[in-house]
């Protein structure tokens, strides 16, 4: 029978972190991490498959937080605002479960390795499929559930990197429901220009050229 270490998972989370800024995280290795938080390597493999998964850890917790959340939203709901809706929930629950020097030292860990960098880029890919997929089970046709999909964690992305960089407001939350709302901005632009120049008669648009 495994012996019970309690909190392993944050035990080895924390002790990971210190290494990385102390050591570096290239030099640091999963026997000096396990031996940080008292516990074994086996212990530190039941939990990660390497390394580099504690900077991800929760991120499939995350990833179905969304994808339910977007699922569950009322069926009236556009699809971009189930969305914004689910990843304005998700980061409200995300920065109830990470401190602010937490998020801060991992973003400035990912950015300075391009190994972290690919791995993020995966999880994000993962997420816009998730997020697809709830998508597609509202009803939502293709390639209407992709576009939007991606359109919403790109938006989550730009928020997350606005709120850890310490752009006001400090509520990620509502850094997320500002970009949704610029994208929307955006986006009745383009239409609003499209569609003035639909009604446009050729002839004033060869005088303009």
């Amino acid at each position: 029978m495994a012996r019970w270490e309690p909190n392993a998972r944050g035990r080895l989370e924390q002790a990971a972190m210190e290494l990385f800024q102390e050591r570096g995280y290239v030099r640091t290795t999963v026997e000096e991490i396990a031996a940080r938080a008292g516990l074994t390597e086996r212990t530190f493999f039941r939990y990660f498959t390497d390394k580099r998964e504690v900077l991800f850890s929760g991120s499939s917790d995350l990833q179905k937080l969304i994808a339910d959340a977007t699922t569950g939203a009322p069926k009236e709901t556009a699809p971009l605002d189930a969305v914004a809706a689910a990843l304005e929930a998700a980061a409200a629950a995300l920065q109830q479960v990470r401190d602010e020097s937490y998020v801060q030292a991992r973003h400035a860990l990912v950015t300075a390795h391009a190994e972290l960098r690919e791995r993020e880029l995966i999880k994000l890919a993962s997420l816009a499929s998730a997020v697809a997929h709830a998508l597609r089970k509202r009803g939502v046709a293709e390639p209407a559930a992709s576009l939007t999909a991606e359109a919403g964690i790109a938006v989550f992305k730009v928020a997350f990197e606005r709120w850890v960089t310490g752009t006001l407001p400090r509520d990620l939350s509502q850094h997320v429901r500002m970009a949704f709302g610029e994208l929307r901005a955006i986006t009745a632009g383009t239409a609003r220009t499209l569609s003035a120049s639909r009604h446009e008669s050729p002839r004033r648009r060869r005088t303009k050229k």
